[in-house]
């Protein structure tokens, strides 16, 4: 799977762009500032419907215009379909496959899929347990597609539910009885759907574990693949120690959450805020010295270049799994290079260099490892030229 055209109309800096492209490697080399992001971003967009880069659309359409349009040619198989994705200001965005609507926006999500490592990357490591929860929910809706409708659901109620618990933790006499009744509804849903996701969840971690732990031993300098460790830590009280002859159904973990949620009900409504579900959860990600080697938060403990390898072991196994399963990601590697030491540097760039398409971006040419000489574009004030 590649992407042989890219067409944008008021993305970000651009009213309008056309870039052929072709599989193997292709460079973006360009100054901060001129454009050569943005191109990326437009395709890891098709993808998921997110940016790697902001939380919302609004960015995404070019200053003073009402809408954005982001048009990809994609071969797979030998056979090329159009995806398009219309981005509008303030209203639903529309998408379309060979000029045809589609009658979801989300249906168009992992058709074209992508990975992409960027400096923003350490937040993985560093950050908050949205980034992770989020690494993860990107990961699976984009082996299975369908959920991204499931986590779009959990979204709508849990936003639901906070504006009950509000209301509730308020009221007095009828109405809270009132409010209370209502919120066992709003339980029920957020226990079975959070179940779902909750079981996607642990599934996706069993399957990432033993690449994460093979992708750190290559890019780590004298590590091996038992130093890497990662865990889902759940609210929830049967997986928080996950018992290794059992895997919770997910019936059991509906019923989890539900017990959970009776058990910590005073609490919520002292607070106006759900403390139970798969938002509240993590994953855990743990170093050693080989098998046996006690293991320690990589978060607070991991020196710099340790969390850099962490972070790079992360997306290197999601490129895998998603391998495994089929067609090749598209591979974008965003700026990464920059962020890197010249062994990670050239490491890396081997290990990416036989994806059926891999995306380049930097600063200068010499950014650019000598495993991933290409094709190459140069990006100056949102003009795209091809170089030599």
């Amino acid at each position: 799977m590649y992407v042989s055209h890219l067409s944008l109309h008021d993305f970000r800096s651009y009213p309008t762009v056309e870039v052929p492209l072709e599989a193997g490697v292709t460079a973006f080399v360009g100054r901060n500032g001129q454009g050569k992001t943005n191109l990326v971003e437009a395709i890891d967009y098709l993808s998921r419907l997110q940016s790697h880069r902001v939380a919302s659309d609004a960015p995404l359409v070019r200053a003073g215009a009402d809408q954005a349009v982001v048009r990809a040619a994609v071969v797979r198989d030998g056979r090329t379909a159009t995806l398009e994705v219309e981005i509008n200001a303030g209203r639903a965005n529309k998408a379309r496959i060979n000029r045809s609507p589609l009658p979801r926006t989300r249906d168009l999500v992992g058709l074209v899929r992508t990975v992409v490592f960027s400096p923003e990357d350490l937040t993985l490591v560093k950050g908050d347990p949205s980034d992770r929860r989020r690494f993860l929910d990107d990961l699976m809706i984009l082996r299975a597609p369908r959920l991204a409708g499931v986590r779009s659901d959990y979204d709508r109620v849990l936003k639901q539910r906070n504006s009950l618990l509000k209301t509730a933790g308020l009221a007095r006499g009828s109405a809270r009885e009132g409010a209370l009744a209502t919120l066992a509804v709003w339980d029920d849903h957020l226990a079975t759907i959070g179940a779902e996701i909750l079981a996607q969840r642990l599934s996706l971690v069993e399957a990432l574990r033993p690449y994460v732990g093979k992708a750190y031993e290559t890019v780590a300098r004298g590590a091996s693949r038992d130093d890497a460790e990662i865990t889902y830590r759940s609210v929830v009280e049967p997986v928080v120690e996950p018992v290794e002859t059992t895997t919770p159904t997910q019936e059991s973990l509906r019923e989890a959450i539900l017990a959970e949620l009776a058990r910590r009900q005073k609490d919520e409504l002292d607070r106006g805020i759900s403390l139970v579900g798969p938002h509240r959860d993590d994953l855990l990600l743990f170093l050693g010295h080989g098998a046996g080697a006690e293991r320690l938060p990589v978060k607070g403990y991991a020196s710099h270049g340790e969390s850099w390898s962490f972070a790079l072991a992360l997306r290197l196994a999601a490129y895998d799994l998603l391998r495994a399963d089929g067609d090749d990601p598209i591979l974008i590697l965003d700026d990464v290079f920059a962020e890197l030491d010249s062994q990670r540097r050239v490491q890396l760039a081997e290990l990416v260099a036989d994806a059926e398409q891999v995306l380049v971006t930097a600063a200068v040419p010499e950014d650019v490892p000598e495993a991933l000489a290409g094709a190459r574009y140069h990006v100056t004030a949102g003009e795209v030229t091809r170089g030599e």
